[in-house]
């Protein structure tokens, strides 16, 4: 049975179509709350507006957004209440975050989506959750509602530990691509598509070929509104926190991370983070 009422805070390029989701199929009243004016949704009129819902969730774009929210939740957290946090944040964050929210009676899950704008429209995500096995058995119908995939992963943490290492892993086979396209066409040897369809045949064959190759490396296309350099940045510094943290030193990654970073200097920062390519081509042999 749902819940009474629902809490949503945070409706921008995903968080928006997640909550109409969550509305449309949950059959719960959804309490929404944005800084920003977004219409078509049943309005809190502040954070503490949503403390009313039996279980919230969070679609923020990081740490300090989650951290800032979560203050302002904790203070009026009850007994029963559940929050639970789709945004991407550090590992640590949601582990601390799980104590303190226990520690006033509610009960917090790190739940982080993955995949695109258009998937989190239909409805098709695929989230990683950290929580205690019941907790997870009470909010996975919910979750449901906004995706096609929910994996429990472990304990509060381990949620976000999966999409951050997805997120790495995706990073560095995108730039991988990036430079395979770019030696195609600065030594004219090969055709760009003819190389990529190639790649698609044989054992380099991925998803990041099919979606970031195909879709946007090859045809130049870095659109603003989608998952920008910014974000993939963070991600990656996360990632990169939680292996310091495990005393490894990882080298793709930090070269990943070099190049967004390269990439965001170039005034790319808010474009697809294929754009990556741009400062890939930057990097030149002596003479």
């Amino acid at each position: 049975m749902a819940p009474a009422t629902l809490g949503f805070i945070g409706l921008g390029v995903m968080g928006a179509p997640m909550c109409r989701n969550l509305a449309a199929k949950s059959g719960a009243r959804v309490l929404a709350f944005d800084v920003k004016d977004v219409p078509g949704f049943t309005k809190a009129d502040s954070i503490r507006g949503t403390a009313q819902a039996d279980i919230i969730f969070l679609s923020l774009p990081g740490e300090p957004e989650v951290r800032e929210v979560c203050a302002e939740l904790i203070r009026h957290a009850r007994p029963g209440q559940v929050i639970v946090d789709c945004s991407t944040a550090p590992v640590a964050l949601a582990r601390e975050l799980a104590a303190a929210f226990v520690a006033r009676g509610a009960q917090f899950a790190d739940a982080p989506v993955a995949r695109t704008r258009q998937a989190a429209v239909e409805g098709t995500l695929s989230i990683t959750v950290g929580a205690d096995a019941a907790l997870f058995r009470r909010i996975e119908p919910l979750l449901r509602c906004m995706a096609s995939d929910v994996t429990h992963c472990g304990a509060p943490g381990a949620g976000q530990a999966v999409k951050l290492l997805n997120n790495m892993v995706l990073s560095t086979t995108v730039m991988a691509l990036a430079e395979a396209l770019a030696v195609a066409k600065a030594s004219g040897v090969v055709d760009a598509k003819l190389l990529f369809d190639a790649l698609t045949k044989g054992s380099a064959d991925s998803f990041a070929l099919r979606s970031h190759g195909m879709k946007a490396l090859l045809p130049e296309s870095h659109p603003e509104r989608a998952f920008p350099v910014t974000y993939m940045l963070k991600d990656l510094d996360y990632a990169l926190e939680l292996a310091r943290g495990a005393g490894l030193d990882l080298q793709g990654a930090g070269t990943v991370r070099r190049l967004l970073e390269e990439t965001a200097a170039l005034g790319l920062g808010e474009a697809y983070h294929t754009a990556l390519i741009e400062a890939v081509r930057r990097h030149r042999t002596p003479g």
